[in-house]
Order: structure tokens, then sequence, then C-alpha cells
């Protein structure tokens, strides 16, 4: 990891927004993504017990990514009528895939969602990442391609090869990387780690020209 350009991306963030992700005018467009809202949304859906529905766990998969802003308008249509398409099999395995990414193996239920997801051609990192994010906002990641590839590039995160496949070996090891460099910098630009990822977003376009 390049340290000089994390560096130079935090001076250059607080010299513009000096209260970090309080300042008013970063909060005017956190405020847009209700980020805080989807985090209490998420985490009050997906407690243990709630999983014994699976129908309604389902139905909530699908009002999280149909609400976020982080999804693709073309994603949010694609995965609705997936999940309801699945067979009730197909639904019990995307359920009991995403309590063990939330509660148990985590390897082992992003491996289960992924493998529903290929066999339906939608394994897209979006949609694999943004529910953890939501429940675990400290810890997980969401991992947008665009963003992903210019972090790697600009931050010359070496050990990363990025591909379009979702896999649990890239996404474990990015988001340590992406843990550690929090731990580098001022407190007030990660506040959650989808704000720290818009912060090296919006650092990378203002420092690489």
């Amino acid at each position: 990891m390049n340290s000089e350009r994390l560096r130079q991306a935090e001076r250059w963030f607080l010299n513009r927004y000096p209260g970090g992700f309080s300042d008013p005018e970063i909060q005017a467009i956190v405020k847009k993504h209700k980020v805080d809202q989807m985090i209490t949304f998420t985490q009050t859906c997906f407690v243990n017990k709630n999983f014994r529905d699976t129908l309604d766990i389902i139905d909530n998969m699908i009002k999280i990514i149909g609400r976020s802003s982080m999804i693709s308008v073309f994603e949010k249509p694609r995965f609705r009528d997936f999940a309801n398409s699945l067979t009730p099999k197909e639904k019990n395995q995307l359920v009991a895939g995403l309590k063990a990414q939330l509660h148990g193996d985590e390897r082992g239920g992003f491996e289960k969602i992924l493998d529903l997801l290929l066999m339906y051609k939608l394994a897209k990192w979006s949609l694999i990442s943004i529910i953890p994010v939501y429940f675990r906002p400290q810890r997980e990641i969401f991992v947008k391609p665009t963003t992903t590839k210019g972090v790697i590039a600009h931050f010359e995160l070496k050990s990363l090869q990025y591909r379009p496949q979702p896999s649990w070996a890239f996404y474990a090891e990015y988001r340590d990387i992406l843990n550690e460099m929090k731990t580098k910098v001022d407190p007030s630009l990660s506040p959650n780690s989808a704000a720290f990822t818009g912060f090296l977003m919006m650092s990378m376009a203002a420092t690489d020209s």
C-alpha cells in the first residue's frame, strides 16, 4: 500500500471538508444516501431469530436492495425478479446463505449465495456485499467495481487483483486492507465503511490529476 498517497488523500479531504464526515457540506451529501436509516432497517430485519421466516427474509432483502442508493437502478429489478422466481428449495438456500454470512460461517454463506447468483447469471459484487455492509457497517465493506479498481491502482494494493466475478478470497483480503487503512487516517474519515470508501473515491478523483 502506498501510505504517502493515503496521507495525501487525507490532507486533501480534511482541507476541503475540515470536519471530515461531520462537515455540513458532506452531511448534506450523506443524508441523500440515508445510510443510518438503511443500517437500522437492516439490523432490525436480520436479527438471528427472524430467519425462521424464509419469505419475510427474502422480502426484506428485496426491500433493502431496492431502497439502497448504492445499487444500480438496473440491478434492483433484476434481483427482485431473481428472488421471486426461486424455487422453495432455492429460497431456503438463499436465506440460509444470508444467515450464515451474517451470523455464522461467513465464507460458507457468501459462497452459498454466490452459487445461486451464478446459476441465474446475477453474480454481482454489489448484490453480495450490500446487506453485510449495512448489517455490520464498521467491519464489512461494499465492493463497487469502479471504485474498487481505482483504489487498488491508486493506493498500489499490489496483492489484490480485481475480477468481476465475486470471490470470498478477494472480499476477505480487500476488507482486511481497507480496515487497516482506516487505522492510518483521522477517525472522522471512517464513521462507517461506506463513508470510508466514499472518502477514498472523492480524494482519488481530486488527487489523481
